[in-house]
């Protein structure tokens, strides 16, 4: 089918995981996302985990189906090349410093409807990380063991990528707005607020200022509902969930709980029910489901709660991720076998919302740096081949 976004251009500045990785977004639904990079590679060039080589598999995790240009970004030409570049395609996505020949009001001289989002730490525009902004959240000090009273950051740069998700959104509803009025949009977009809109729509802040209470650790206990950790008998730790009434009634009989727990909230006068008032009475309902899921190795609990319906998972490392779960796989339809140049052939997903049942985009490796430079000179700006190749002479590209 023809991609969803086809015929929809970016030109992306970027650096890290928010910024490319919605550029990415928009480029596994079939945009045309050119990223631009100082000759050999910015900041995130070299970023870890790395190859035996030296090579990112942390840069090609998050560039896959773009194109690459690489430029002398202290060369005045190539300013003006990526200036005329950003023009043409009418959508720059950055997070770079949005200043000099990079501000709004300048490349608005070359394409009055622009559509340019900017990505920064703060609103106010100082700078921060995910983990900078996550300290100051409230979730390092709800995370970890109860009896614990140290910060536990998350290994996850979730603020990140939901920042990477809120600018690919963003500038998607600034085109749809340029296609009914005409107008171009200057969207800026805070790594800071995009956490704090979600630290409110979770309740936190509502939590603080209504209730004025403070949220606890609970360890891996699942807060106002029923969730928690068990160990199979020969040593395999899985999470349970009993969130709706079928999860909850499922997990029950899977577990031959039913008698036990219906007795624990009679004699407490609870309503199971109530996924609060199974919250309350969580450490007494483990205990009735424990012994039967001791007793019995993984095979046999998972076979059961499949068959049951159980919401259950499996804790696991990135390589058992990779070597035995299903999902993680080319069987399942997400994932393909991607050649990437000088890293070598491993698994790489389309974009998981699926169109009819299908990727909307067939997964293809990431760019090497500077990889489409000439093309782009040639067939996007339009440059002769001397043109290009007094570019090269003179180290403006490469």
């Amino acid at each position: 089918m023809t991609p969803p976004l086809d015929g929809f251009r970016i030109i992306e500045g970027s650096a890290f995981v928010a910024a490319p990785s919605g550029g990415m977004a928009l480029a596994q639904l079939g945009a045309d996302v050119i990223r631009f990079d100082q000759i050999g590679g910015g900041l995130d060039a070299r970023r870890w985990p790395l190859t035996a080589e030296g090579e990112s598999l942390y840069w090609a995790g998050l560039n896959k189906g773009k194109r690459s240009i690489a430029v002398d970004l202290r060369s005045e030409r190539a300013r003006e090349l990526l200036t005329e570049l950003i023009g043409i395609a009418g959508t720059f996505l950055t997070n770079f410093p949005a200043r000099g020949w990079m501000s709004y009001s300048v490349l608005q001289q070359r394409r009055a409807d622009l559509v340019m989002l900017t990505l920064t730490g703060n609103r106010d525009g100082s700078t921060a990380l995910d983990y900078t902004v996550n300290a100051a959240m409230g979730f390092p000090l709800a995370t970890g063991p109860v009896d614990s009273a140290e910060p536990v950051n998350h290994v996850l740069p979730a603020w990140d990528l939901i920042c990477g998700q809120t600018a690919a959104l963003g500038l998607l509803a600034a085109d749809r707005r340029r296609i009914l009025t005409g107008e171009g949009t200057l969207l800026s977009l805070a790594l800071s607020d995009v956490a704090l809109a979600a630290v409110a729509a979770l309740g936190h802040v509502a939590e603080a200022q209504i209730n004025g209470t403070e949220r606890g650790r609970l360890g891996n206990d699942l807060y106002g509902a029923y969730g928690a950790e068990f160990t199979t008998g020969d040593g395999v730790r899985i999470y349970v969930a009993g969130i709706s009434p079928n999860q909850w009634s499922s997990l029950l009989e899977a577990t031959e709980s039913t008698t036990a727990v219906s007795a624990i909230a009679e004699t407490r006068g609870l309503d199971f029910g109530d996924e609060g008032q199974r919250f309350g009475a969580r450490a007494e309902i483990s205990a009735a489901i424990r012994p039967w899921i001791a007793s019995r190795t993984i095979v046999e609990v998972a076979s059961r709660f499949d068959e049951r319906g159980v919401c259950w998972g499996r804790y696991q490392t990135f390589k058992q991720l990779v070597d035995d779960d299903p999902r993680c796989s080319v069987d399942s339809g997400f994932f393909r076998e991607v050649d990437q140049p000088q890293i070598g052939r491993y698994l790489s997903p389309g974009s998981p919302l699926a169109f009819d049942g299908a990727l909307a985009v067939e997964p293809t490796p990431a760019p090497r740096l500077g990889e489409h430079t000439e093309e782009i000179l040639a067939e996007d700006l339009g440059l002769t081949t001397a043109e290009i190749g007094s570019l090269r002479a003179s180290g403006t590209v490469v």
